[in-house]
């Protein structure tokens, strides 16, 4: 073939590799919305991600977002995200969760290191959809090969080997809850509700990939928030592990706020008990000092809650400190010990004045 041939053959390929390209943006795929059953079996029928490997990257409207203080979860990583349908926003609510628009997803990644610097092992990507009969509970299982994650309701539990960052190695079962058992954490009222995105948790900043900014206001600079108040009325919770954000007592019942209060307030699961550890709350009393359980769980010979300055005497700890069925709390979604959370929570009791039995039984709060 003479020259001019090639010559011609290589200008059309680069032709078409050019229109090709801009085809490829006029084809990206969108993330998808299913707001009724059935639900896709497959995790990236939603296209909520271009890639999920060396991690995972969202898809365009996808924002990541992340709590100053998280819920506990076998020291775990996890990596949340949220996507609304265009032209839709949630409402802001100075407590509790914000009121999000029917096809908003929140998904919420669990995964562990493997050893290579930015690397994570995926175990399951849990989805909260707002559909149109309401909030649904999805769990999506990753393959070994990381390929893709299938819908189970009824996952089966995973075994993980990991080495933490002081190089301790860590080989438990890791526990999926089920769909159904997603309520138990979930539920207000016998509503499934999210528990995470409230805005004392959500006021932080997060080092977005062109810069930091405080998640809300990002949320409302791009259309996802309205109704976001002044700075100085939104509320902000403690960093449960970092003494500079907040007093010893604030951090402890931060902790307490996201790892507890779910189901210890009112309307939740475990309402019937009178314990309430919602950061709102105030009233030591409400919160189990000196109470004597009526939970079903097994305590042991111990007689109250929360014994100021006795952790080892406190039900609290020592429930915290199990992972034997009917004893450990929470109930669902941890298998080991949060032995720094303890620690945190120890310290505070420690730190209670009163005793059992006196008039110092009912302590307000800072």
């Amino acid at each position: 073939m003479s020259r001019r041939g090639w010559w011609l053959i290589a200008g059309c390929v680069l032709v078409s590799l050019a229109i090709l390209a801009g085809c490829g943006r006029l084809w990206q795929r969108e993330v998808q919305a299913y707001i009724e059953a059935p639900f896709p079996a497959k995790l990236s029928a939603w296209h909520l991600f271009t890639a999920h490997s060396p991690a995972l990257q969202p898809n365009r409207g996808v924002i990541p977002y992340d709590l100053n203080t998280p819920l506990f979860s076998d020291y775990s990583d996890k990596f949340r995200f949220v996507w609304m349908p265009p032209g839709t926003s949630a409402r802001y609510a100075d407590d509790g969760p914000f009121e999000f628009p029917v096809g908003t997803v929140l998904a919420k990644t669990f995964a562990f290191p493997l050893g290579v610097q930015g690397a994570d092992k995926l175990i399951e990507t849990r989805l909260l959809v707002h559909a149109k009969t309401g909030w649904v509970a999805l769990p999506y299982i990753w393959d070994n090969r990381q390929n893709d994650a299938t819908l189970q309701l009824v996952p089966d539990p995973v075994p993980v080997k990991w080495t933490d960052r002081a190089g301790k190695p860590h080989d438990f079962t890791y526990v999926i809850p089920n769909a159904n058992e997603c309520r138990e954490c979930h539920d207000n009222q016998k509503v499934l509700l999210p528990i995470g995105p409230k805005a004392r948790n959500l006021n932080k900043d997060y080092a977005y990939a062109d810069g930091a900014e405080n998640q809300l206001v990002r949320w409302n600079r791009l259309g996802y928030l309205q109704g976001l108040p002044a700075v100085s009325t939104r509320p902000i919770a403690a960093k449960w592990n970092d003494p500079g954000s907040g007093s010893l007592a604030q951090r402890a019942r931060a902790y307490l706020d996201n790892n507890c209060a779910h189901c210890h307030q009112p309307g939740g699961q475990a309402g019937y008990t009178g314990v309430d550890f919602r950061l709102t709350q105030t009233d030591l009393a409400h919160q189990g000092l000196c109470k004597s359980p009526n939970s079903a769980g097994e305590v042991g010979a111990l007689r109250h809650d929360l014994v100021p300055g006795h952790p080892d005497e406190s039900i609290l700890i020592y429930r915290l400190e199990s992972t034997a069925p009917k004893v450990s709390m929470p109930p669902l979604g941890r298998d080991v010990v949060h032995e720094e959370g303890v620690d945190l929570l120890s310290q505070w009791i420690t730190s209670l004045p009163g005793r059992c039995g006196g008039a110092s039984d009912r302590t307000r709060l800072p």
